[in-house]
């Protein structure tokens, strides 16, 4: 299964999308620094969690994503579609 997920930083509130097969080992690399993207804006929290069918729809989906305002993600955390309970 593969998931797109939301992290969200306490240092400054920015957003990082992505997509991976495990959101919550994923937030833990993130954490961890092993993502130079990510590893100046630490500790990071999962906000959004989606399950996708297939990688490809994950892709397509993370790169809309990549587009979205503020607003909009705001609207996606709070939406019914957020899984990310699961994963805390």
């Amino acid at each position: 299964m593969f998931y797109i997920y939301i992290i969200q930083s306490e240092i400054d509130n920015s957003f990082y999308k992505g997509y991976s097969e495990n959101p919550a080992q994923r937030l833990i690399q993130h954490n961890n620094k092993e993502s130079h993207y990510t590893s100046s804006k630490v500790p990071w929290r999962l906000v959004y969690v989606e399950l996708m069918p297939s990688k490809r729809e994950a892709l397509i989906r993370e790169r809309n994503l990549k587009k979205a305002t503020r607003e909009r993600l705001r609207a996606l955390i709070v939406g019914p579609k957020n899984i990310v309970g699961q994963f805390l």
